[in-house]
């Protein structure tokens, strides 16, 4: 498994969080296989927002489009742009027409946009070791993560509790966490303009693929969910991160004082 996102109310969150009853009741099936013909291991695959056309990535360097309505699939662009494994990919709103992200191993972030039914690059971003155009300074943590870091997310601007703190400002802390090929997640925070390891959370045995730290609204709860098997983490009122599912092979349930704990 190599993608993870949480909707704003945390509702993966809690999918995880109750899946021995979810199990016994729901079937999942195969409802479509599409054969890509890419030539290397895929890395994404990202439905839009109306489930009618499918995006695909790949370590062949290649991005592939399908339309994928009525149990069919087309094949209607094949996009060339970057020069390594295209890791990941995210479809606009339609709000702003036909817009597709992705990111590659060359640094590069590319914009592609539909045009009358043709695909090309709206937009290329290539200068990931130093900072754009003065609007925005790069910080680089060095040595993050051995061999390599698979991403990264950030921590909600809105502090856990917030809404029930009497004062109504609360200072919320800078914190990112991170997923990576040492198949550590780790949870860094901004202190004096640099960032600092804050947690180092051990627990899975491949690559970090992905991490997802849950949106808030200022409740007392924070959930970061990370994945090559799934796992969730919730921090304590410590401050201490605790795995509270670990759902691996469709197995993971959760230890009983783990449960009780958390």
């Amino acid at each position: 498994m190599s993608d993870l996102t949480f909707n704003f109310s945390g509702q993966k969150a809690d999918f995880f969080h109750r899946r021995e009853s979810f199990l016994t009741s729901i079937m999942v099936s195969v409802i479509n296989s599409i054969d890509t013909a890419h030539e290397d291991m895929i890395h994404d695959a990202q439905l839009d927002y109306y489930g009618i056309k499918l995006a695909t990535c790949s370590s062949d360097t290649s991005i592939k489009i399908f339309d994928v309505k009525g149990g069919q699939q087309t094949l209607i662009a094949d996009l060339r742009g970057h020069e390594g494994p295209v890791w990941q990919l995210a479809w606009a709103h339609p709000m702003y027409g036909n817009l597709l992200a992705s990111c590659g191993y060359d640094r590069r972030v590319i914009i592609w946009k539909e045009t009358n039914g043709t695909w090309g690059k709206l937009y290329e971003y290539t200068n990931h070791d130093s900072s754009g155009d003065g609007t925005y300074e790069a910080k680089k943590i060095n040595n993050a993560h051995s061999i390599g870091c698979n991403a990264v997310s950030w921590a909600p601007a809105v502090a856990p509790g917030a809404l029930l703190d009497p004062t109504g400002r609360p200072q919320p802390v800078k914190r990112i966490v991170s997923g990576g090929c040492d198949n550590l997640v780790k949870i860094w925070r901004e202190e004096d303009g640099q960032w600092v390891e804050d947690q180092k959370l051990e627990g899975h045995s491949d690559w970090v693929r992905d991490v997802a730290w849950a949106p808030s609204i200022g409740l007392p709860r924070n959930v970061i969910a990370s994945c090559s098997q799934v796992s969730l983490w919730k921090e304590t009122l410590e401050g201490q991160w605790v795995c509270i599912s670990d759902v691996n092979k469709g197995q993971g349930q959760q230890p009983e004082a783990q449960r009780a704990s958390s």
